[in-house]
Order: structure tokens, then C-alpha cells, then sequence
């Protein structure tokens, strides 16, 4: 931990498993993942948004003040290349397909009715393969689309299907900022996020099925960091009139000052421990 950060009490697994594992069996508990998460399969992906931003950087020469940024690199790719290539490499980057580990296995079987994915892998689209009754829903961008549309959903097959389709799928798995299956959608380059930003406070970018489900229950951040503004704002309108109570894995992560701000804002029990470790007895 940051020496100049203020102490953060973080709670030990062996006292909050019980009340975990009993949430998530009563579905009152929201999961939400993070590229940590796909870390724990050690794909042949980027886990994180600075080697995220290392991958585009290898494609395409950045200018200096775009490089390390993986929002301002693609905003660059987009801006001089055009979409197409961005999202051409973005495709090519995420590619490998990445093994769903215990942990995305557990997740499925236990059929909640919201799983919340923010990294670009398929994982836990393939965990749910044998899964029966659910679908997904994935942010877009609205850049050069011509439709009104923050997202769009799919089936459990693929197929894009309306997304009021999504109030009657058992588990819904909501992938904020797109993901590399089934189609190919990403949010990433800072236009992609203008509109998003600006009318987030309202919930528009935020689906009713999401809305409506996360009502009366807590979130449990797993492989999640919040060291960027975007990502603690994201966070923070996905669980925004959620009841409570919230859990985030963050024992390994040298968490700057605004990570502390932020778990504390929101009401979030940090938990000590590496999340390899913290998975291994959530899933016995």
C-alpha cells in the first residue's frame, strides 16, 4: 500500500466467506469481474488496461502523450486510422480465447440473476455453455453507428436478440464495455465514453434489466481496480441504488488514494489476501 495513503482496515476472508458464499446462495450478491479475473487463467491476453495499452502500442506508433493510455491510444487509432482499425486490432488482441477457470464454473452454476464482466474476454460466456436460461447484454459504441442504442443483447447462442428480451433470462451477464464474443463490440477510445459520461448520472447507458435486478442486492468486486476515474464512476453507476452490502478483493493491489476514497465512499469491505487464494475458498 501507497506509504502516503491513509490505512485501510481490510477485512479477513475467514470472516466474510460465510456471509458471502450465504449472499450469492440467497442471490444477494451481485458478482462483478474484473481483468484480474481472466489473469487467474493466465491467457495469452492483456489482464490490465496498462498492457492493454502496451499491446495497441506494439501495432500502432503512438504519440508520447497517448502512450501508457490505453483510452487516449485508441482515441489516437481511432481518430487517424478510422474505427475500423481500432476495432480490427482490439478484435486481434483479444483473440486467444480465454479458459473459464473455477472460478467462472462456480459463478454459473449457481444461476444469479446478474453477473457483471468489465474486462473484454468471452470466459464467462463460455462458462455459462451448459447453462440453459440466460443471455447476455454488452455496452457499444455509438460512434458512426446511426442508432440511438447504449447496448445491445444476445442469447445464449450468439444471436443478437431485443433487449427486452433480457427481462425474462434467469441469469443476465451484463459486459459494460463490450467484450471480444460474440460479435466484437468494444468501448475503449475516449469518444466512446462522451456521451456515456455525460448521461451515466441518469442511468441511461445503464440497461432496465440491469437496473431492476441489482435492486436490493450487494456487489462482490473480484479482479477489479479503481485507480482511473472512469472505472470508479462505472462502478459506481452499476451499483447505484443497490442495497448493499459490498465486497471487494483488493488485498495484493497498491491502492492509491482514490481507490481508498472510493471503497470507502461506497461502502465497500476491502478483503485482505491475493484473489487466486480468495477463489480457492470461495469455490470448496
Amino acid at each position: 500500500m501507497n506509504a502516503a495513503a491513509p490505512a485501510l482496515h481490510l477485512a479477513d476472508p475467514a470472516t466474510v466467506l460465510p456471509a458471502i458464499r450465504k449472499c450469492l446462495a440467497e442471490e444477494r450478491l451481485v458478482p462483478f469481474l474484473g481483468a484480474g479475473v481472466a489473469a487467474l487463467s493466465a491467457p495469452a491476453i492483456p489482464t490490465d488496461y496498462e498492457a492493454l495499452a502496451a499491446a495497441l502500442g506494439k501495432r500502432v506508433a503512438l504519440p508520447k502523450r497517448a502512450r501508457g493510455n490505453p483510452w487516449a491510444a485508441a482515441q489516437y487509432i481511432e481518430s487517424s486510422r478510422h474505427r475500423s482499425t481500432l476495432d480490427s486490432l482490439l478484435r486481434e488482441i483479444f483473440a486467444a480465447p480465454v479458459e473459464p477457470g473455477p472460478l467462472h464454473h462456480f459463478l454459473a452454476g449457481l444461476h444469479l440473476p446478474l453477473i457483471v464482466d468489465a474486462w473484454y474476454d468471452g470466459a464467462m460466456r463460455g462458462a455459462m455453455d451448459g447453462v440453459l436460461d440466460w443471455g447476455e447484454i454488452q455496452g457499444i459504441t455509438r460512434a458512426a453507428i446511426g442508432e440511438d442504442r447504449w447496448f445491445r443483447a444476445y442469447d445464449r447462442k450468439g444471436a443478437e436478440t431485443p433487449t427486452v428480451n433480457a427481462g425474462g433470462w434467469a441469469t443476465l451477464l451484463y459486459k459494460p464495455h463490450g467484450s471480444v464474443t460474440p460479435v466484437g463490440n468494444f468501448l475503449l477510445a475516449d469518444s466512446d465514453y462522451v456521451e456515456v459520461l455525460t448521461e451515466i448520472d441518469i442511468q441511461n447507458p445503464i440497461p432496465d434489466a440491469v437496473r431492476l435486478r441489482r435492486q436490493g442486492r450487494g456487489f462482490l468486486f473480484l479482479g477489479c481496480r479503481f485507480h482511473d476515474q472512469l472505472l470508479r464512476t462505472y462502478a459506481r453507476q452499476i451499483m447505484k441504488r443497490s442495497r448493499g452490502p459490498h465486497f471487494a478483493v483488493m488485498g495484493d493491489a497498491d491502492l492509491t488514494k482514490n481507490e481508498i476514497r472510493f471503497l470507502r465512499g461506497q461502502g465497500i469491505i476491502p478483503i485482505a489476501g491475493g484473489l487466486a487464494e480468495f477463489v480457492t475458498q470461495l469455490v470448496a
